[in-house]
């Protein structure tokens, strides 16, 4: 068998040549939309030219066997069951799958922290408009020690058992958004086990990006982008759920062929025209869930191979993502005489994000930013890295100040981030001198 340094190629700029970027562009933000490899592309484009060559014998009679095929793929790769798993287009209908299918009652109540994805939250304020559940918002300013982030839960959740509510779910983060930090989740799901609260973790940041046991963790319902960090194509995302709950998910998002209503004396049974999954109900709710290109989840065994015989591995990946975020954030700090996102116990950067303050001085004198522009500001950076930059490591506001949220990924090196903290820099000082469109934009997930 051949040395590590013969089959393991060398992180940073060399790998850009097994990926699709335009030449001169600078990706600091893998973690908004992911990217895949060309070998992987190819894969794509060969199960879709397999779908159109025959579609009506691959969606009816072969699409459910490679389904099944990448499902136990990515089950191996957790070391969880294959019939607790399943694909969807992202983690956001899987987190609507859950909280759409939990039956909620008067004073049952859904917990989330302020960090909470922000279509995630949209979610729970229309369940709210239209169920009797409420919500309860646990504030996170950061940096925090994780003792914190834990107390705060289980001080909520026994807050709302003392007047007489039941926390129904609690719903966090393997690694929130913005600000990107790691986030205790395996703590929390023991602190849901311990106060009979159903845990939903939102693994957006989570397969490819963290080593994850969900076996040994046992989340009660678990939702992960592939597409992120795992470089499958978008979309594709993990729905795990454990076989004792999967009794709760009674339908997809939408409603499609799987679903199989309580039957009713005298009404007919609606008919499915597609062959059902051997393996169970719940697998077979996810099977088909209307007519879409189901490419990226059939790539599934194509990424993990490429990570593996490329790449060297998961941990060899998760590794150098950790370690050029964390040094190349600390360039970028020194060069904007900053600061990095942190807590004393430095957990907040164990994964591949990291944050770092911006240097525009912020309150209500002059020449200072009003925290009610932070916005404004931050929509025009973010379309001014890229259209006259042509690099993007997107800007946001939290608790009262700017950051900007880096990500660190096998195609990037250090030299990058320092040329992103000297552009930051320079738009810094132009915000300090009023170059601010109002235009609307946004930060990206």
């Amino acid at each position: 068998m051949a040395n590590d340094q013969e089959v393991e190629p060398q992180f940073g700029h060399a790998m850009r040549s097994y990926f699709q970027f335009d030449a001169s562009y600078l990706p600091l933000n893998h973690g908004a939309f992911g990217t895949y490899p060309k070998v992987v592309r190819d894969r794509l484009r060969y199960f879709q030219d397999l779908t159109e060559s025959r579609p009506d014998d691959f969606f009816r009679f072969k699409l459910a066997g490679f389904v099944d095929s990448a499902r136990g793929a990515i089950a191996k790769n957790l070391g969880v069951d294959e019939g607790d798993c399943v694909f969807l287009p992202n983690a956001t209908t899987g987190i609507n799958t859950v909280l759409r299918s939990l039956v909620f009652e008067k004073g049952d109540v859904i917990v989330h922290f302020s960090t909470i994805y922000g279509s995630c939250e949209k979610t729970v304020e229309y369940l709210k408009e239209t169920t009797p559940v409420e919500s309860a918002k646990i504030l996170l300013r950061y940096p925090l020690g994780d003792d914190e982030v834990v107390a705060k839960l289980r001080n909520k959740i026994r807050a709302l058992k003392s007047e007489g509510r039941r926390a129904r779910v609690a719903l966090f983060d393997t690694v929130s958004s913005l600000p990107g930090v790691r986030v205790p989740w395996e703590r929390l799901v023991k602190v849901c086990q311990e106060e009979g609260t159903l845990s939903l973790v939102d693994g957006a940041h989570g397969i490819g990006h963290l080593p994850l046991d969900l076996g040994q963790v046992r989340p009660d319902f678990f939702v992960s982008n592939c597409h992120k960090w795992l470089y499958v194509p978008r979309g594709c995302a993990l729905f795990y759920v454990p076989a004792k709950n999967q009794h709760l998910i009674r339908s997809s998002v939408p409603t499609s062929h799987g679903y199989e209503p309580y039957p009713i004396d005298g009404q007919e049974e609606v008919f499915n025209p597609l062959p059902v999954n051997k393996g169970g109900y719940f697998v077979n709710l996810f099977q088909f869930v209307g007519t879409m290109d189901i490419g990226p989840y059939l790539c599934m065994e194509e990424a993990l191979r490429f990570r593996q015989e490329v790449c060297g591995g998961e941990r060899r990946i998760m590794t150098y993502c950790e370690h050029v975020s964390k040094e190349g954030a600390r360039k970028v700090a020194e060069i904007l005489g900053t600061e990095i996102m942190e807590n004393e116990e430095k957990t907040l950067t164990r994964c591949c994000f990291t944050n770092v303050k911006l240097p525009l001085r912020m309150g209500e004198e002059a020449g200072q930013i009003k925290p009610a522009d932070g916005f404004a500001a931050c929509s025009w950076m973010t379309q001014t890295l890229i259209r006259e930059y042509n690099l993007f490591a997107p800007p946001f506001f939290h608790d009262g100040y700017l950051w900007i949220r880096f990500s660190g990924q096998i195609y990037v090196e250090i030299e990058d981030f320092i040329a992103a903290a000297k552009v930051y820099r320079e738009l810094c000082s132009r915000v300090e001198k009023g170059d601010v469109s109002r235009k609307e934009g946004g930060s990206m997930r």
